[in-house]
């Protein structure tokens, strides 16, 4: 996987809308003359190549720890209302002010953060507390009225709606700068996740069978519900809502290490890493001298994927 990881960073940095050669890509790399290819390979590509990394690993691990966390095969992390959520804060900033670059992407940070905790403190108001099917009913409420607010003031409002259209295309053509103050959430997210992985192998089992384990599901739940929404947030203010991503890769993890969530963390960190990569290279290679977002490639490859998962039994079953 990592020999994987390897080849699609190597791509990333070699392809683009400008054609380059391999040794004009070592140049660049090793003693820039400040060309043409060095600007763009320097300035453009390897700044997006460690944004998709960091992006395709959030996804990924955040993918996992929902997947597990609702005992649901094709779940992803918008199913806690993150996107739709980042989406009606993006579009109410807009509305009042139309701010711009990092101060937008804390906005969708905010809005991430704030769906996320909604949801969970929706779930966690039944007698039961926050299950696995309350987790997604709160999940399916609170992204349909986000939406709903996100359709009233796009109606109202045309800067709104444009910054929607243009936050809504999930791309790693950075826009707002903010990896290099966004990076602690998405180590702190990192870091809980692997926290919350042996606690996520005994509810595996039952959450009685867990709970006789010594694991205090509560609070497990809530960890890992915190990591997912630093993850996802972090993916959401960096790059925007790129879908298909938290569905496809966490099955591919499991497909080569099995479905023990700490080998499964770390395959779906670098998978997802190499997986966003490579769907953004294709989008440039497809559309020279133009681009396809990644969103738009992770689409057309996940949505055949979702149905194959739909008719394979033995694929669901977690």
């Amino acid at each position: 996987m990592l020999g994987v990881l390897v080849v699609a960073v190597l791509a990333s940095i070699s392809i683009g809308g400008l054609p380059t050669t391999p040794a004009e890509v070592l140049t660049a790399l090793f003693a820039p003359t400040g060309t043409a290819a060095d600007v763009a390979i320097q300035g453009l590509r390897v700044p997006r190549t460690v944004l998709g990394i960091v992006v395709g690993a959030c996804l990924g691990m955040a993918g996992t720890l929902i997947q597990g966390h609702t005992r649901n095969p094709i779940a992803d992390p918008g199913l806690l209302g993150i996107f739709q959520g980042a989406a009606l804060a993006i579009v109410l900033a807009a509305a009042l002010g139309d701010p711009a670059g990092p101060v937008q992407a804390l906005f969708a940070f905010a809005g991430a953060l704030g769906a996320a905790v909604l949801v969970f403190t929706i779930a966690s108001s039944s007698r039961a507390g926050a299950t696995p099917v309350t987790l997604v009913l709160a999940g399916v409420a609170v992204s349909a009225l986000a939406g709903a607010l996100v359709t009233a003031v796009v109606l109202t409002d045309m800067d709104a709606l444009d910054s929607l259209r243009f936050w809504q295309i999930g791309s790693l053509a950075s826009r707002n700068g903010a990896l290099s103050f966004m990076w602690p959430f998405a180590l702190l997210g990192a870091a809980l996740a692997v926290l919350n992985a042996p606690a996520l192998n005994a509810m595996a089992l039952g959450v009685q069978t867990a709970t006789s384990l010594g694991v205090r599901v509560g609070r497990a739940r809530t960890v890992g519900i915190a990591a997912i929404t630093l993850l996802a947030g972090t993916s959401v203010m960096l790059a925007g809502p790129i879908a298909f991503a938290g569905l496809i890769v966490p099955h591919l993890a499991r497909a080569v290490v099995g479905v023990d969530h700490r080998w499964q963390l770390a395959a779906s960190a670098v998978l997802g890493a190499a997986v966003l990569l490579a769907a953004d290279t294709v989008g440039r290679f497809v559309a020279r001298p133009g681009e396809l977002s990644a969103s738009v490639i992770l689409a057309v490859v996940g949505a055949p994927f979702f149905i194959l998962l739909a008719r394979r039994r033995r694929l669901v079953s977690l």
